[in-house]
Order: C-alpha cells, then structure tokens, then sequence
C-alpha cells in the first residue's frame, strides 16, 4: 500500500526534486547551445574535446560516484542519503551550483568537497586520515567519484549560489579581492589572465571572467582533463592556478579557497553549468 505524502510542504518538495531532474541535460548539449548562441575562441578551441564530449570519461566516474553515495560504508556502516548539500537530505539534484553556501550545523561556508568531508566524517565515521577522505583529486578517489556524481546532477542547472547569508557575501566579496589580488615572483593575479578575450598561454585560449557565456566553462569542474588522463576537481584547478601563478598553494577546504570560488561562481551566475566537462 502507497502511504500518502504528510504534508503539502512535502509534496511540493518531491515536486520541484523531480522538475530539476527533469533539466539535467547532457553536457555536451549544453556546450553547443553555448557555441551555438556566441562568437568565442575558448569555447571552440578543441574540436577534438567537443567531438568527443558524448564519450567523456568522466561520465563513468560519475556512475562510480553514485554507486558509492548509495552504499553503506565507514564505520557507521550507513549510506550519503542523510547527508544534506543545502537541498535537503539525500538531495542531490541541483545542489552543485548552489555551492558554496552556509550551513548552519557548521557555522561555515562550505564548497562540495569540504561538505563531503564533513559528510563522510560525521555521518559514515571514517577518520580525516582515512583514504577514502584524505585521497582527493584523482579519477579513482572516493572524493572525485563522489564530487562528479554529485556535480552532474547540475549540468544543464544555472550558476545560482546564495548570498542571503552576511558570510556568504563575505566569502564572495573576499574571493573578489584574492582574484585581483597580485602577488608572487611574477607580480601575478587571477585578473592578469582572466579579465581579457583572446589571452592565451602557448596554444591554449584563456576565458574571460566578464564573457559569461565563457566563464560558465572555464568553472565547470569536475572534468576530464585529456593531458592528465584523469578527472580534476575544483580545488585542484585552483592548485594548479596557484602554481602557474609561483605563489604559495591554495589548500582546499580554506576559507581562502572556498571564498576563491564563491566569487568565481557568482561571476557565471545565470549561465548553464556543463558537468562534467572535457578540458585539454
């Protein structure tokens, strides 16, 4: 026998779960609406990855990623179901780009990866020095499967990370300064790339932070990185900014990281996430 739903409130919760759903598109779909609708040499400049996206192998990480999320594990022996990304318990549909966001069992903003952490720590009990929490930013981490997962259930979905709460216009606003903050042997900030169309380094065209249309790609991780053979993270673009910037490294889970993409998600505010993407 069906049980009725209890509440109004409740129902309409499975209703608009289901309508995301329903907008999840396919990211190469998403990527040639882009192409499509603008004139832009970064959205174009791999004809190779564009071919192809429908292939991308980061689509079987997702699959792993769901497989895990479902299943009963750490020493709990529980699932990620109970865990809440800022829609809900379990809800994974559309959490990605409302990241990052406060959460009040935290007292923090926090970015997919350091919400799961948190996830996998309180709710499943491993320990923060367990593999399957400590090893992060390659295609066979636990972490990875899980962020690509997760972020897939977005593609398609708008930019739209909240700002009611004060730290999280804060942690924007901070992530605006470190973006054009210049410092380093280099004199380098983000802005020295990323506030032009048609910067490149070497054979790769740079996005413009002020083309929307264009940043919606560049934030677009997880992804498959075809020169590493292996899915990225956020977290570990940033790294790797910060090295080609020769400043110190970004940690992740950081205030200062997480204000980075705060700022960074805001700025493609509107456009449709492409998850997970093909980079070079």
């Amino acid at each position: 026998m069906v049980k009725p739903i209890a509440s109004a409130a409740a129902f309409a919760a499975v209703l608009s779960t289901a309508a995301l759903a329903s907008e999840v598109r396919a990211p190469e779909d998403v990527l040639q609406e882009l192409i499509d609708n603008h004139e832009s040499a970064y959205l174009t400049q791999s004809e190779q990855n564009i071919m192809m996206m429908p292939d991308n192998a980061a689509l079987w990480t997702a699959d792993e990623g769901k497989e895990l999320f479902l299943e009963k594990r750490g020493p709990n022996n529980v699932s990620l179901e109970t865990c809440d990304l800022g829609k809900g318990p379990g809800v994974v549909d559309g959490a990605y780009v409302e990241l990052p966001r406060f959460f009040e069992d935290t007292g923090r903003v926090m970015d997919l990866e350091s919400r799961l952490i948190y996830c996998m720590t309180t709710i499943q009990g491993f320990a923060p020095d367990d593999p399957a929490v400590k090893s992060r930013h390659g295609t066979d981490s636990d972490m990875m499967k899980l962020q690509t997962y997760i972020a897939s259930r977005s593609s398609g979905l708008p930019w739209n990370p909240p700002l009611d709460h004060p730290l999280e216009q804060a942690m924007r606003d901070a992530g605006e300064a470190l973006f054009y903050r210049r410092a380093g042997t280099s004199d380098f900030s983000c802005a020295t790339c990323h506030t032009n169309t048609g910067n490149r380094i070497r054979a790769s065209v740079l996005p413009n932070i002020n083309a929307p249309h264009e940043w919606t790609k560049a934030i677009s991780w997880p992804a498959y990185r075809v020169g590493h053979q292996q899915v990225r993270s956020s977290n570990h673009r940033v790294r790797g900014c910060y090295w080609q910037m020769r400043q110190p490294q970004s940690i992740p889970g950081s205030d200062a990281a997480i204000a980075l993409m705060s700022y960074w998600t805001d700025a493609a505010r509107g456009q449709p996430a492409i998850l997970p993407d093909m980079k070079r």
